[in-house]
């Protein structure tokens, strides 16, 4: 009934849906920040995270690393 775990239950980043590569793209995260700065009036941030998971993420609040944007929404 349980089906048991694979050893190795890592995911790659090959196997995952081409539509999570869309959605967390700089433009998609771009468009985001578009509206988020349409919608709130305040500045927004594109940043890069590493993470191959959300490459890219948005937020209201400069980074303290100046190399991790990648765009200012204003």
């Amino acid at each position: 009934m349980n089906d048991p775990v694979p050893e190795d239950h890592t995911m790659s980043v090959t196997t995952l849906s081409p539509r999570r590569g869309c959605l967390a793209s700089f433009e998609n995260a771009y468009a985001v920040a578009v509206q988020l700065r349409e919608t709130t009036g305040t500045d927004q941030y594109v940043i890069g995270t590493g993470d191959p998971l959300q490459p890219f993420r948005v937020s209201r609040r400069k980074p303290s690393l100046p190399g991790s944007v990648y765009a200012m929404v204003a």
